[in-house]
This record gives structure tokens, sequence and C-alpha cells, in this order.
């Protein structure tokens, strides 16, 4: 009955040869693959495509036009917002402060803003109504899409 080392002394042998055949199998494949030309007119033709997908993403992204009417829209909320509060409606003010939030492009930044200026109980009105105004977006966003969508 052969002893555990030499058991082992095989298994380590049986795996030693298992990878060093895997490791020939990968270089071979490789080289295979780099030799191949339609591999090298591949590989060409996507490095060139790649900065014009990169070019055409970039000006889908950014439209000025969108981003100053977003701006102005944001600027509108925050001031609808304050003089609600300043008013004392609290309610109509977090309405506007949340729909600010929607559109702001750092909206964590402005949370923290609004956590400094805005009075720790108004503060806290407006976390919880956060998931609130984001579901009545959804919504009115579905509807307007469904408009849009009408041929009528």
């Amino acid at each position: 009955m052969p002893s555990v080392r030499s058991l082992l002394r095989l298994l380590a042998a049986a795996a030693a040869c298992g990878a060093f055949a895997f490791l020939g199998y990968c270089i071979y494949l490789n080289r295979k693959r780099r030799g191949d030309p339609a591999f090298k007119r591949r590989l060409r033709d996507k490095r060139r495509a790649e900065p014009q997908k990169a070019e055409e993403q970039g000006t889908q992204l950014w439209d000025p036009t969108k981003n100053k009417k977003l701006q102005e829209l944001f600027l509108q909320e925050v001031r609808m917002g304050e003089l609600w509060l300043s008013r004392g409606e609290h309610r109509m003010g977090i309405q506007h402060l949340g729909n600010a939030l929607l559109v702001c492009e750092q909206p964590r930044e402005l949370l923290k803003v609004f956590k400094h200026t805005l009075p720790p109980k108004v503060f806290e009105m407006l976390l919880h109504k956060i998931p609130l105004i984001c579901q009545q977006f959804e919504a009115d966003m579905n509807e307007q899409d469904c408009l849009e969508d009408d041929p009528d």
C-alpha cells in the first residue's frame, strides 16, 4: 500500500503537469490569435472606432440648452422654497426644495448646504419628503411619456 507521502508527491506532480499544460495551451492560442491577419484588422478597426464613439456619446450627454434650462429651473425652485419657508409655509417650501434636489447636478452637496442653512425640523421634514417627491416625479415623467407617445 502506497504511503501518504508518495500519494502527495504524485498529486503534486499531476498538478504541476496540468498547470504546465494549461500554460502551454494558453501560449499556443495567444500566438495563433495574434498571428491571424483578421485579428489584427479587427483590433485596428476597434481602436479607431473607440474615439468616435466617445465623441458621439459626449455630444449626446451634454446639451447646453438643456443644462441652462435645468439651472434656471433649479434656481426658481430654490427661490420658491425659500419664499414659502419665509412665509411659514413649510409644506410648500419643502416641496419646492425637493424639486430643486431632483434637478440638481450634485444633490448630496445641496443636502449638505440645506443641513447647515435650514432649521433642523425643516431639514428633517425635507429628508422624509424626498422619497415621496421622487415617486411623484417618476409618475409625472411616466405620464408625460405616455402623452408624448399618444398620436391623438
